[in-house]
């Protein structure tokens, strides 16, 4: 029996599409998403953004180059999502350096945003020093970036 892959969700165009389902396990005592849970969908959404564009994270880290960390975040919570909710995480690239990258991303229930984020990741060394992405990396942030959003 082969098993189904996770999903990964898909590029429409520059910007990257990543469903979720709001389980009993992502609510509150009120019954809304826990505010923490959009955090863990952003970074879920990021990840498989990065593996979809050619990205290998799990490659860079094994052979002793390095990993992303979040330097900086900005939230703005709009409206509640509740048990059962589709949720649409759309991640789009918005700027990037040899070091750095900043992408842009909102939780969306149907045609209302329920959450926006701005997040800046940043490539560094394993004893935690910032380096420069692969070249090859940062042509493939390059290539992501909408014509018309800022770049470095």
């Amino acid at each position: 029996m082969q098993a189904p892959l996770p999903p990964s969700g898909r590029f429409d165009g520059t910007r990257h599409l990543f469903a979720v389902r709001v389980y009993f396990e992502d609510t509150d005592l009120s019954g809304v998403v826990y505010h923490a849970n959009y955090l863990r969908w952003f970074e879920r959404a990021r990840s498989d953004m990065l593996r979809l564009a050619g990205i290998d994270q799990r490659a860079a880290h094994d052979a002793g180059q390095g990993a992303y960390a979040v330097t900086d975040m900005g939230l703005r919570y709009h409206r509640p999502a509740r048990l059962d909710d589709a949720v649409l995480i759309v991640s789009r690239v918005v700027e990037v350096s040899p070091a750095t990258c900043r992408l842009d991303q909102e939780a969306w229930g149907g045609d209302v945003r329920l959450c926006a984020a701005s997040v800046r990741v940043a490539f560094v060394a394993p004893n935690g020093r910032p380096r420069r992405q692969p070249p090859e990396w940062v042509a493939a942030f390059r290539a992501l970036i909408a014509p018309g959003d800022e770049t470095l």
